[in-house]
């Protein structure tokens, strides 16, 4: 089925294709400059450090829905081993096969297209299955080290209170306002923002396939409020990054592709934003200073990442 022609019309005001050049592959992480980063380190104050990963293990958030997506696999194949003889240095190795976007990650710029395009309208067909993405791989992000911004959704619509948000609820623009309101500071250019809608909670209490489906997530409206406040990069705590099922009929993953092809918007999932909202909300701030460096693997639509925030 054809892209209605709302999409294209969201697609047109918010595409970023040719803003820094025709052989550009980093998109909006253009916008983390170093007057960015500058004001990004001066929000630290306590020097808090809380970590947003989820665990990397076998009973993960995958649950086989997306074929080949598949939880991490850790073999050891060096158990206390002698290399250099008998009673020397003994070493342990292991390895681990996985999804590079099995838990919390980045969403490169070739891991959706439409319309036969990519990002700033290379083909397509830049993704190979020898070498993955010959343009626009995962590698090419520089690292992400800005500020970012918790806008707690959750919290704003549970009047204060942290309960996960409802799996038909589309996170709106003006539930991105409202947080705004409550982060008590305003959106701009090179910022990261999380987008906390506590639907992670569900997997931390055991329910993976409840927090698989139904999601909440981002509506399709909401790029194109981040695209007039020139946000670098969009993460949240869902398996989908978007509403699952669509709010839309028929219009599966819409966002990812106004994001990531339209606007070269790197996104992320899977990211624990729980103990991040309680120490925002004691604290009374919810800016901070964000490292969130994506592994470069190279031709990589995806990579794993380990993001800290330091308050």
């Amino acid at each position: 089925m054809p892209l209605p022609p709302e999409f294209h019309e969201i697609a047109r005001r918010v595409n970023n294709w040719g803003r820094w050049g025709p052989d550009d592959e980093i998109g909006t992480l253009n916008l983390i400059t170093a007057d960015v980063v500058r004001a990004a380190v001066a929000t630290v104050r306590s020097g808090l450090r809380i970590p947003l990963a989820l665990p990397l293990r076998q009973d993960g958030v995958q649950t086989g829905a997306i074929p080949g997506r598949v939880n991490p696999l850790h073999t050891m194949v060096a158990i206390n081993h002698e290399m250099f003889g008998p009673d020397t240095i003994a070493t342990s190795d292991d390895v681990v096969t996985m999804g590079l976007q099995a838990a919390t990650h980045w969403d490169g710029l070739t891991h959706v297209s439409h319309s036969g395009k990519l990002y700033n309208g290379r083909p397509a067909a830049a993704v190979t299955a020898h070498a993955g993405a010959t343009a626009l791989g995962i590698e090419k992000a520089p690292p992400v080290l800005s500020r970012g911004v918790l806008l707690d959704v959750a919290r704003v619509r549970d009047g204060g209170g942290d309960r996960p948000l409802d799996g038909a609820h589309a996170v709106t623009p003006e539930d991105l306002e409202a947080a705004e309101e409550l982060a008590g500071t305003a959106v701009r250019a090179g910022d990261v923002v999380l987008v906390r809608t506590g639907q992670l909670r569900r997997y931390l209490a055991g329910d993976k396939q409840g927090y698989a489906f139904p999601s909440p997530g981002l509506s399709v409206r909401t790029p194109e409020w981040f695209h007039a406040r020139d946000v670098a990069a969009v993460a949240n705590d869902t398996l989908t990054f978007e509403i699952f099922p669509p709010e839309i009929t028929d219009l599966w993953m819409p966002v990812h592709a106004l994001h990531l092809v339209e606007m070269g918007l790197l996104q992320g999932q899977n990211w624990n934003l729980e103990e991040l909202s309680a120490a925002c909300a004691a604290e009374g701030r919810y800016a901070f200073l964000l490292s969130a460096v994506a592994e470069p693997f190279v031709g990589g639509s995806g990579a794993p990442v380990a993001p800290v925030a330091v308050l």
